[in-house]
């Protein structure tokens, strides 16, 4: 057979792979970040500020980490034709998020090391000109989130498939996806740096102004912990949002109970296997078994049901018929003694 002749039921998997304005905005930000990471560094020396010196050397991570989902974009770009990529190359952007949630742990540990030695060892500060530099920092990251805002509300793509009639289909659709908002993981990420250096230029403020007016010379360290410590929060909610993905823990979701409902809305059908993860922001795939008392029930049939649900884009269905010799209205659900 001529390959030319399945062309019809062949499909690419690049489910969720162009977001060039994420890109390019994660780009720009990261290299105002660098920018602004010397000249906080630098000040946090010459003026011997804690809050402002920390606020520098965190705002390196972000940097770096803000870099790393530049790259993960351009890179799940390149490569979204690559077959190798079994459902595309989405979770590349995933895992450049999970990596900058280690860097948001790394930094708030910095943060706290820094702020128990200037509490131990007290140092003088000179507060106006550090003062000057934080507020410097802190507009830079303000411009930095209208940024990553920006690429967040232009950045909505639509996914688009195929429907073959074997049982590996596509659905064609545009995916709105009504169980929980449009989050791309990649650029969350990116923006908790800005938010997290934001906040914690904005403590390094309050810090310096108490010192330079009150003379409250710790209120600089206890900043940057408690700075550390919203930070160190942020990360966490991060890793597991990121982790979930990479792990495919995806079965406790609302479209796998609904996947569920729709397969056996006939009365006479079982869903006895069923495996659903992500595969884009918003879009899922998923293989299922099911066992029927409808001899009529074909795969095609089953694919018709799930259309419903716009975010399956990619479905694998096997079926299994079972006659029976007495009439049976319905399937019963199987229990532990009662196997199908």
């Amino acid at each position: 057979m001529n390959t030319d002749d399945l062309s019809d039921w062949t499909h690419d998997h690049a489910f969720d792979s162009d977001n060039l304005a994420a890109e390019r905005s994660t780009r720009w930000v990261m290299w105002i970040t660098a920018v602004m990471m010397v000249v906080e560094i630098l000040a946090g020396w010459a003026f011997n500020s804690m809050s402002l010196l920390a606020d520098g050397w965190h705002m390196s991570s972000h940097a770096l980490a803000i870099g790393l989902s530049a790259m993960a974009y351009a890179t799940a770009r390149t490569y979204a034709k690559d077959p190798r990529f079994a459902f595309g190359t989405w979770k590349i952007e995933i895992l450049a998020g999970f990596a900058s949630a280690l860097f948001l742990v790394g930094v708030a540990l910095t943060m706290v090391i820094g702020s128990l030695e200037r509490l131990i060892s007290p140092q003088p500060i000179q507060f106006e000109e550090a003062i000057v530099v934080g507020v410097l920092g802190l507009l830079v990251n303000i411009v930095c989130a209208y940024i990553l805002g920006g690429a967040h509300h232009h950045g909505h793509t639509h996914e688009h498939a195929h429907v073959h009639s074997d049982d590996h289909a596509h659905h064609v659709h545009h995916v709105h996806d009504h169980h929980e908002p449009h989050h791309d993981l990649n650029l969350k990420s990116a923006y908790m740096h800005v938010v997290a250096d934001a906040f914690t230029s904005v403590l390094a403020i309050v810090a310096l102004i108490g010192g330079w007016l009150y003379g409250w010379a710790w209120l600089d360290p206890v900043m940057g912990m408690v700075g550390a410590v919203m930070v160190a929060l942020w990360a966490k909610n991060l890793i597991i949002d990121t982790a979930k993905v990479l792990l495919d823990r995806e079965m406790d979701h609302p479209v796998v109970q609904e996947i569920k409902e729709v397969v056996e809305s006939d009365g006479q059908t079982l869903v006895s296997d069923l495996h659903v993860w992500r595969v884009g922001k918003r879009v899922y795939t998923c293989a299922l078994t099911a066992v029927t008392h409808d001899p009529q029930l074909t795969a095609k049939q089953l694919r018709q049901r799930l259309s419903v649900h716009e975010e399956i884009i990619h479905s694998t269905i096997e079926i299994h018929h079972r006659h029976s010799v007495s009439a049976k209205p319905a399937l019963s659900h199987p229990t532990a003694n009662a196997p199908l």
